[in-house]
């Protein structure tokens, strides 16, 4: 459903890159019931990797995630409505882009 929702509001991406969790059957079938048009890339570590290995695709989530935590609003979960906590994360993120934007170096 949270899939669904989500293409339902942007029905311009084409693809989903996924955790090696989600590799199998279960998953690629549910998938093509409910987005038929949508390809997955299962992420996965190398076998031949020994330690912490940043894993291609997977940085640009948690890099972001921890740029959201550094805004102290966010470091907690203050708010008692769920879409109070979504507005301050809209605005955390669109602080974030503005940086980007205004700084390019």
């Amino acid at each position: 459903m949270l899939l669904a929702t989500m293409f339902g509001m942007h029905p311009f991406l084409k693809k989903i890159f996924a955790d090696a969790a989600y590799q199998g059957q279960q998953f690629d079938g549910a998938l093509a019931r409910t987005l038929p048009n949508v390809e997955t890339e299962i992420v996965k570590r190398s076998d031949h990797a020994r330690g912490f290995t940043a894993l291609p695709k997977r940085w640009i989530v948690e890099r972001t995630i921890a740029w959201l935590n550094r805004c102290r609003r966010l470091a907690k979960d203050w708010e008692n409505l769920n879409r109070k906590g979504l507005a301050f994360l809209r605005l955390a993120s669109i602080r974030l882009m503005l940086r980007k934007l205004c700084n390019p170096s």
